[in-house]
Order: structure tokens, then sequence, then C-alpha cells
């Protein structure tokens, strides 16, 4: 008890900074905005996850390649959230619009190249991260319907960044809640009304998806054509928004090649340790996103103020998010410990899988408060544009993490272990993030950044 008033006492005084409204304006919604896509995974784990033990595992296969897929492609959302609140910083709404329209295109483009791509290899793929031929062939059906959704996830992406650079969360948050509801309801009927299995579920998620990027496209369209910036294709901007964004799909590659290590070496620990490995990691997707909510106040709010030359501010944000993303993160483990016992229950019957999954996500939930710190750092660089650090700082952890996953892999030593080395991931993370926010370099100052 006496802990409990001493952790409630911190708390209440952590929120009496002048910039604890400004963060929650942006991060409340960015909140409930962030943890609709995991929450689309979730339907998708649980509803497909009591069809049995192969289709979970099809889906931790095909959900890699697709989170992979679109994962490195989030410099269309961090970019254009950094460029665009930049420019807003700086009073120029023109620009700022010009740029998320480049941004549009640019996704549009990409995704219908990386779609097709994925359509041709889909069974490749889905072979060499599958645990058995059954599970293979589960993984398969899913990525090949799912292709067609690639385009609308990348447009997603960038006009959700655009409208958060603008200080719209809502518009985004709205879009996603309705895309949810969507997608469960799709689900159930095309899975169990249907008959249509794995297949469904990916089909309900394509019809999902379309319905939120036509939706955040044509709000960012309109306020474009208010601000008076063209809505047409600009090679030029187009191909410099492409430049901008290397740095952070270098920064993006490393960790999504650490998911990947991860969920090998998952696949050869046997079947029920990679349907475990698919549940654990959706519910720290699902985390992640969650927790991504002070980080998204930090690009935004980061971008602003230096748009607008505030380095002092900048540094006072900073500090404060700090404090956010550490009580976040430790409410979020208690939050996930408390339930681990009972969690596995919602997405699985099968006994080996619940005996993995449960000390799994207990050292999950230890790692969340550090997560938190990471995430809020990771959001305040790539707010400043600092994305070639950022790159590089990735290229070191995936260095530092990829032997300890390994070694799981070598000695058996058993499922959990491989959660553990997740733990020494994140430690690499904040070593290196907070090493890089103790300086000033990553501070600069106007509408330009570092990447520009």
């Amino acid at each position: 008890m006496a802990l409990f008033k001493a952790l409630r006492t911190r708390l209440c005084t952590t929120l009496q900074s002048p910039f604890d409204r400004q963060i929650l304006a942006v991060a409340v919604p960015a909140f409930f905005a962030l943890i609709t896509e995991p929450l689309m995974l979730l339907a998708d784990t649980a509803i497909i996850g009591h069809l049995g033990t192969p289709e979970l595992g099809g889906l931790a296969a095909a959900s890699v390649v697709l989170s992979t897929v679109v994962g490195l492609c989030v410099f269309l959302a961090y970019g254009s959230t950094a460029s665009v609140a930049r420019h807003h910083g700086a009073g120029d709404s023109r620009g700022a619009y010009a740029l998320a329209i480049s941004s549009l295109w640019l996704a549009t483009g990409l995704g219908i190249l990386l779609g097709l791509l994925l359509a041709v290899s889909s069974g490749s793929l889905a072979q060499a991260l599958s645990s058995s031929t059954p599970v293979a062939g589960f993984a398969r059906d899913y990525l090949l319907v799912s292709t067609l959704a690639i385009p609308a996830m990348l447009v997603i992406l960038a006009a959700t960044g655009a409208l958060r650079g603008s200080l719209d969360l809502r518009t985004p948050l709205h879009a996603m809640i309705v895309a949810n509801i969507a997608n469960v309801v799709l689900n159930v009927l095309f899975v169990y009304g249907f008959d249509w299995g794995v297949r469904g579920a990916a089909a309900g998620t394509v019809v999902a998806q379309w319905w939120a990027a036509i939706w955040l496209a044509t709000v960012i369209v309109r306020r474009s054509r208010q601000a008076r910036a063209s809505t047409r294709p600009r090679i030029g901007e187009i191909l410099d928004a492409a430049r901008q964004g290397v740095p952070l799909l270098v920064r993006t590659a490393t960790l999504r090649a650490s998911i990947i290590l991860g969920t090998l070496v998952a696949a050869d620990l046997g079947d029920a340790s990679l349907a475990a490995h698919q549940v654990a990691g959706t519910i720290v997707l699902f985390l992640a996103f969650a927790l991504d909510a002070i980080a998204i106040a930090g690009q935004t709010l980061t971008g602003h103020a230096l748009g607008a030359g505030d380095a002092t501010t900048t540094r006072a944000l900073t500090r404060r998010m700090i404090w956010w993303g550490l009580w976040t993160g430790l409410l979020a483990g208690a939050a996930l410990a408390a339930v681990s016992p009972w969690v596995s229950h919602l997405f699985t019957t099968d006994p080996a899988v619940r005996d993995a999954l449960v000390p799994a996500l207990v050292v999950v939930a230890a790692i969340q408060p550090l997560s938190g710190i990471v995430f809020v750092l990771d959001g305040v660089l790539i707010g400043a544009g600092d994305g070639v650090y950022l790159a590089v700082a990735g290229l070191f952890v995936l260095a530092a993490y990829a032997p300890l996953a390994l070694a799981v892999g070598w000695t058996h030593a058993g499922f959990t272990w491989l959660w553990v080395a997740y733990g020494g991931f994140i430690a690499a993370r904040l070593a290196t993030l907070w090493h890089r926010q103790r300086g000033d370099a990553w501070m600069v100052l106007g509408a330009t950044s570092t990447s520009d």
C-alpha cells in the first residue's frame, strides 16, 4: 500500500508540467488511432487461432512478411509527420500540404509495386518462414489475398503522417475506428459465415484497409486544394520525399530484420513455439503502438518546435515526454503481467501453445518500462529529422541482438529465452537513443532538417 501511494504521488507530480496539456492533446487521440491497427491483427489472430494451430502458425509467418513490407515503408508516415510539422511550425501551410500530396503519390506507386512483388513471391516466402508444409499453405493463402491491401496500407501511412504533422489526430482516429469495426465484422462473416477460412480473414482486412485509405486521402486532397497546393504528381518532390526516407528505411529494415530473425528461431523450435510467437508478437505490437502515442507527440511537437526555431522548448518537451514514456511503460507492463495467465485462452485452445506463451508474456511485461522510453526517444529524433543517426544506431542494435537470438536457436534454450533476448534488443536501442538525445547535434532549427 505504501508503495502504491508513493507511485501515485510521483505520478501526480509528473502531471504538473506546463507541457502536459500539449503532450496529451496529441498523445490521447494518437493512442486510440494507433491501437486500431494492431487490434485488426489481434482480431485476425483470435479468429484464426480457433481454427487450429497450423492456421495460427500460417498467420504468424504471413504476418511477419506483411508487417515487414509495410514496416519498411513507415518512413511515409514518419517522414511526412516531421516535414509537414516543420512547415506548419514555420507558417508555410501551402508547402506543408504540397509535401503531403507528394507523399500520397509516392505511397500509391510504391504500394502497387510492392503488392505485385509480394504476390509473385508469396509461395516461397511462406515456405521459408513456416515450420511445416500445412503451415506454409495457410501462410501462402493469407499472403496472396493480403497483397491487394498493400497500396491502401501505404496510403494510410502517408496520409496519417501528414495529418499528424498538421496536428489533426481526430481524422485518422475516426477512419481507423470505422475500419477496425468493419474488419471484425467482415472477418467473422467471411471465416465462419462463408467458411472461407484463412483467406476470409485476409479478405476482410483488405476491404477495411481500402475504406480507411480512401477516407484519409480524400481529406488530404480537399485540404490541399483549400491551401492552394497542387494535387498533381510532381516528380521532383516525389523523388525528394523518397530520398529523405532512405535513412528511415534503413533504420526500419534493421528493426524488421530483428523481428524476422526471432520468427525464424521460433519456427525452428516447432509449431507450438511459432504459434505462441505469433500471439506474443501481436501483443507486443499492440503495446508498442499504444506506447507509441507519446512517440507521436514527440514527432509532432518536436517538429513544430524546431520549425519555429525554439530549441529551449524542444529540450523541455523531450525531458517531459521521457517521463511520460516511463510511466506509460510501467502501466502497460503491470497490466500485461496481471492478465498473462489468462490472455492465452483468447487466442488458442492448444495447451502446448498456452504453456509456452505465459512465461514469455511475463518477460515482455518486465521490458515495457524500457520500451516506453525507447519509443519516446525514437519519436523525438524522427521528429527532428535525425534519420541518419537512427539508421546507424539500428545497425548497431541488430549486431547486438543477432547473437542473442541465434544463441537461443543453437542451444534450444526454449521459447521464453527468445523473449529474454528481445529484452537485450530493447536495452541496446535505449543505449543508442539515450546517448544521442544528451547532445545537441539533432536539434536543427528551421523548416528543414538534417535529412533535407
